[in-house]
């Protein structure tokens, strides 16, 4: 025998929709009328990017990120922000108590911009709010402490994690309400409670970073609304988590010059180009098999790029530990940093500095060739805007005319090009 419990799914008054009442029977896509903006203005300009340009109303949006990464820390000043621009928001808190968030507003100096706060856990609770309010954006922080009463589980386990996020999502399209859930992350780094979660949301973003640097990322890894791979920057001070308009220059600045083993690497996040500080050690191993470190980069990559140096140059690093860093505490994905990474580690084994005034940019493949990357005009626009004098590129077709005049371009047809370049003989 095998005991079977149906839990029972209460009623739930669906909404009417924004703009009037739902529509019977199926409606020609020609005929569908667009009613109001189409976005909520978003106050905080690093979080506009990342979302595609604001809120978009009836949207559900997921923020995760470790404990102590700032996610409540931002979204409450956004609450205030939008609140302040005469939006009415919600912010519902099942963590932390209401003199809790005032403190944390006090510190952050929002003042009083006519936020709405409610502490509540109970799912039915918060629609009754909703209902008495009809605020612009709700808040529920976190989803994992949101619970539905007639549901016999615990609040943040599945069951109660897909019920509670399948009637925020159906309150949100028939209501016309954007609703910004925060979700806490399991040691792995992924969102906690089911995978359907993600498929639910509108929209999943991750605020990344070392919780005890100053740099946070906010990533868009999903946007139903927008482009992927966007990123925010912010920087944790004191008040809060403060916009950093020009991050290429801050990740750049504690950089020591004319030292062996940094290079610098011209990224795209998305549609911004980033310049970041890749750093290279090797070191002669004293055990039988040499280690390869990476932080910021891809372990795959790194042993192909250290295959590659050791078969095309002739580097020996089987005979050396390996590590690299990437400055800031940024994560690099694409293979547009693999000249950098490469001629960062090449430096580092020859003991000679790298030119302080050139950037990197190039796909390494495994013929020890250098692939040319897209979006070129922007990545060299962003290094002369810096200040690099120089730019080390694959071998160019043609040079077009979006490319800027004022960076001189040197190009690289192989590994070996680039390492002549760069490292000329004496």
């Amino acid at each position: 025998m095998v005991e079977h419990v149906e839990e029972t799914r209460p009623s739930f008054r669906r909404p009417a929709r924004a703009g009037g009442n739902a529509q019977e029977g199926a409606t020609l896509l020609s005929e569908i009328i667009l009613e109001g903006e189409a976005r909520i203005p978003v106050p905080i300009a690093e979080f506009s990017r990342v979302l595609g340009g604001g809120l978009v109303p009836g949207s559900l949006v997921l923020l995760g990120g470790e404990p102590g990464i700032g996610k409540s820390t931002l979204v409450l000043e956004l609450s205030a922000l939008l609140a302040r621009a005469n939006d009415r928001v919600l912010y519902v808190s099942g963590e932390e108590s209401a003199q809790q968030i005032k403190l944390r507003a006090d510190r952050m100096g929002l003042g009083d911009p006519g936020l709405y706060l409610l502490t509540e856990t109970d799912l039915d609770q918060i629609f009754q709010q909703i209902t008495v309010l009809e605020p612009t954006l709700v808040v529920i922080d976190s989803i994992q402490t949101t619970r539905v009463a007639e549901l016999d589980s615990s609040p943040g386990l599945v069951a109660q994690v897909r019920e509670c996020s399948i009637r925020l999502q159906e309150l949100a399209k028939h209501a016309g309400l954007s609703i910004l859930l925060i979700g806490h992350v399991t040691k792995d780094g992924h969102i906690a409670g089911p995978r359907t979660l993600e498929h639910i949301v509108d929209a999943v973003l991750y605020l990344e970073g070392d919780p005890f640097g100053q740099y946070r990322l906010l990533r868009g890894v999903k946007n139903r609304f927008g482009a992927t791979s966007e990123v925010g920057v912010f920087e944790m001070r004191g008040s809060g988590l403060v916009e950093v308009a020009n991050p290429s220059q801050v990740f750049l600045e504690e950089r020591v010059i004319n030292s062996p083993g940094s290079a610098i690497a011209i990224t795209m996040e998305g549609t911004r180009p980033l310049l970041v500080e890749l750093q290279a050690l090797t070191s002669p191993s004293t055990f039988g098999n040499p280690r390869r470190t990476p932080n910021g980069i891809d372990m795959n990559r790194l042993l192909l790029i250290s295959a590659v140096l050791s078969k095309r140059i002739g580097l020996k690093l089987w005979e050396q530990d390996v590590f690299v860093n990437v400055v800031g505490g940024l994560r690099i994905s694409e293979p547009a940093s693999d000249l950098a990474l490469a001629l960062a580690i090449a430096s580092s084994y020859y003991d000679r500095a790298l030119p302080a005034d050139i950037a990197l940019v190039g796909e390494v493949g495994l013929s020890g060739e250098v692939r040319r990357v897209g979006q070129l005009a922007a990545r060299l626009k962003e290094a002369q805007k810096i200040g690099f004098k120089r730019a080390l590129v694959p071998r160019l077709r043609h040079a077009g005319d979006d490319l800027p005049k004022g960076i001189q371009l040197i190009e690289a047809r192989s590994l070996a090009d680039a390492i002549r370049a760069v490292f000329p003989q004496d």
